[in-house]
C-alpha cells in the first residue's frame, strides 16, 4: 500500500466552550483526489487552517512524508508543498493578475535593487491562465475582474506553487459550468502528475465526478468514508446531515397575487440597447436564470439603487417610484441579498446584533442615541426566528459559517417590512442543510405576500425552487417558463438563443 504523503492522526482543536475538531484522522497519497464534505460548521475550515499553519491543533499529530509534526507554521506548510485555493479570496485589488499570482515570489533583476522583471513575471503567469482557459490577461487589474474571474486567479496562484498537495476550498462556488469543467480537467491533470488534491465542495455532483474517496465531517468528527464505487449523492447527504433531505421544492400556500413591482422600459448601464419589462407578483418566487454576462446582477443593482438606469420606470403597488440610491430602495421596501455577502451584505468586524440593525438604525434610536435594549431584543428575536447558530448576538459575523452569515443578511431585512426581496446567488458556498433552510425562508417570505426575485446559476436550484422562471440573454429577457415547462434543457435553450443545445451545455 502506498504510504500517505500527508496524514492527520487524531487531530483535535478546542476553543473556549467549543470543540471544533474531535480526533480527526485523514490521509492522502500521491495522485489521489480526496473530497472533504460536511455542513458549514462541521470543522472543514478549522482542519484546513491547521494544515496551512494558521491554527495550532490542541492535540494530535501531522505527518508529512512520514515525519511527525506537532504543528505547522505557514512557512512550513508552504515548504512542505501544500497550496491552498481559498473560497474567501485573498487578492490585492490595486495589483494586476500576474502580481497577485506571484506575490512575494516575483522574478527580479538589478542585483540589490531587486526590481521586478515584468516580462519574466508575465511569462510565468500566462501559461497558467491559458491552462485554465480564462478570458483575461496577466496584466489585467484585479479590480476589473468579476467574482468568478477572481476565483480563477486564486486557482492560478495555487498552481504556480507547483505543490505536492493542493487544497481547494469551494473552488467552483463562483464559476460557470464551462469554467467548472475546465477546473475539473485541471484536477485530473494534477492527479495524473502525482499531485494529491483535497477537494472541499458543497456541489456534490462535482464530488461524484472527480473524487477517488470521500471523507465526511459532522460536528467536528469524521463520521464515515466512501470509496470510489460507493460515492452516491443521497448517501453523502445522509452522512453529512444525519437524515434524508426532502425535495428542494417547498409548495406555495397560495397562488401568486397582484403585481407588487412593475418594471417598464428599463435600460441598465451594462446593456443600454435593451429595454426590460417585468412584473413581480406578491407571493411568488421568480427565478432568474442566464449565462454569465446575461445582465441579471446588473438589473438587481439598478432595482436596488446601486446603479442608475439609463431610462425606464418603476412602479410599486401601482404607484410610480424613483429609486436613485440604495436608501431609496430600502425606504420603499425593496431589499437586496447580494451575491458576495462578505463584501456587500455584511460588516464582518461587527457583531450579529450590529449587522441586524445597521440598515434601520433610525428605528432603534432616540435622536442620535441607539437604544441598546431595543436593538438587542430585535436581534434576539431574529436569531431565534431564523435559527442563526451562534452563542451570542455579540459574536462577530466574520466568525460565522456561510449559511449563518446569509441568515444574518436576511435578519437585517426582515427587521423591516419587505415588499420585494432580491436574492442574488442565495446559496453560494452554503451546505445542503443550510440551503434547505434558506429555501424555506424564501418560501415563507412569498407566503407572507412578498415578491421574491431569485437570481441563480445553479440550475437545480432554479428549477427546484422557482414558481416561474425568467431567462435573460445578453441584457434582455429571452423568455419565461411556467412550472409545467420547467426543465434544465428548456432553460438552456432560452439562455443561449438559437445555438445548438449541446454547444450550450459546454458554455
Amino acid at each position: 500500500m502506498t504510504p500517505p504523503l500527508l496524514e492527520l492522526a487524531s487531530v483535535s482543536k478546542t476553543y473556549p466552550g467549543v470543540k471544533a475538531l474531535d480526533r480527526v484522522s485523514l490521509g492522502v497519497v500521491r495522485g489521489e483526489v480526496v473530497a472533504l464534505i460536511g455542513e458549514n460548521g462541521a470543522g472543514k475550515s478549522t482542519l484546513m487552517k491547521i494544515l496551512g499553519g494558521v491554527v495550532e491543533p490542541s492535540d494530535g499529530t501531522i505527518r508529512i512524508d512520514g515525519v511527525e509534526h506537532r504543528a505547522l507554521t505557514v512557512a512550513g506548510s508552504m515548504a512542505a508543498g501544500i497550496a491552498f485555493v481559498h473560497q474567501e479570496l485573498n487578492l490585492f485589488d490595486n495589483l494586476d493578475v500576474a502580481a497577485n499570482v506571484m506575490i512575494g515570489r516575483e522574478p527580479v533583476f538589478a542585483g540589490p535593487l531587486k526590481l521586478i522583471d515584468r516580462a519574466a513575471l508575465e511569462a510565468r503567469v500566462t501559461p497558467l491562465l491559458q491552462r485554465l482557459g480564462v478570458d483575461f490577461h496577466a496584466d489585467t487589474p484585479v479590480a476589473n475582474l468579476s467574482l468568478a474571474q477572481r476565483q480563477l486567479v486564486e486557482i492560478a496562484k495555487a498552481l504556480s506553487l507547483e505543490a505536492r498537495v493542493v487544497i481547494m476550498d469551494e473552488p467552483t462556488s463562483s464559476l460557470t459550468a464551462s469554467e467548472t469543467a475546465r477546473l475539473l480537467k485541471v484536477i485530473a491533470e494534477l492527479k495524473a502528475g502525482g499531485v494529491a488534491v483535497i477537494f472541499i465542495s458543497h456541489r456534490l455532483v462535482e464530488v461524484e465526478q472527480c473524487a477517488d474517496r470521500v471523507v465526511v465531517l459532522r460536528d467536528g468528527a469524521v463520521v464515515g468514508e466512501l470509496a470510489k464505487d460507493e460515492i452516491d449523492h443521497d448517501v453523502m447527504i445522509r452522512m453529512m446531515i444525519g437524515r434524508d433531505l426532502k425535495s428542494l421544492r417547498v409548495p406555495a400556500e397560495r397562488a401568486p397575487g397582484e403585481t407588487v413591482l412593475e418594471i417598464a422600459g428599463l435600460r441598465t448601464p451594462a446593456h443600454p440597447e435593451h429595454a426590460i419589462d417585468l412584473a413581480l407578483r406578491a407571493g411568488e418566487i421568480l427565478g432568474m436564470a442566464g449565462l454569465v454576462g446575461a445582465g441579471r446582477t446588473e438589473l438587481a443593482r439598478v432595482l436596488f439603487g446601486v446603479d442608475r438606469p439609463v431610462s425606464g420606470e418603476l412602479s410599486l403597488d401601482g404607484h410610480r417610484i424613483a429609486v436613485r440610491t440604495p436608501r431609496d430602495a430600502i425606504d420603499h421596501g425593496i431589499f437586496l441579498v447580494p451575491e458576495d455577502r462578505k463584501r456587500s451584505g455584511l460588516v464582518l468586524d461587527f457583531s450579529v446584533k450590529e449587522n441586524v440593525s445597521l440598515a434601520n438604525l433610525r428605528a432603534f434610536a432616540t435622536g442620535l442615541i441607539v437604544r441598546s435594549g431595543v436593538e438587542r431584543r430585535n436581534a434576539d428575536e431574529r436569531r431565534t426566528a431564523l435559527d442563526i447558530r451562534t452563542a451570542s448576538i455579540d459574536t462577530l459575523v466574520g466568525t460565522l459559517s456561510g449559511g449563518n452569515q446569509q441568515k444574518v443578511v436576511l435578519a437585517k431585512w426582515l427587521s423591516m417590512t419587505p415588499r420585494v426581496v432580491i436574492f442574488d446567488e442565495p446559496t453560494r458556498g452554503i451546505d445542503v442543510g443550510s440551503k434547505s433552510e434558506i429555501y424555506k425562508l424564501m418560501r415563507g417570505l412569498a407566503d407572507a405576500g412578498v415578491a421574491v426575485l431569485m437570481i441563480s446559476s445553479d440550475m437545480e436550484e432554479v428549477v427546484g425552487v422557482s414558481d416561474r422562471i425568467l431567462v435573460m440573454r445578453e441584457g434582455r429577457i429571452a423568455g419565461f417558463l411556467e412550472r409545467a415547462e420547467f426543465s434544465e434543457e428548456n432553460v438552456m435553450r432560452l439562455a443561449v438563443g438559437r445555438r445548438d443545445l449541446q454547444e450550450a451545455k459546454a458554455v
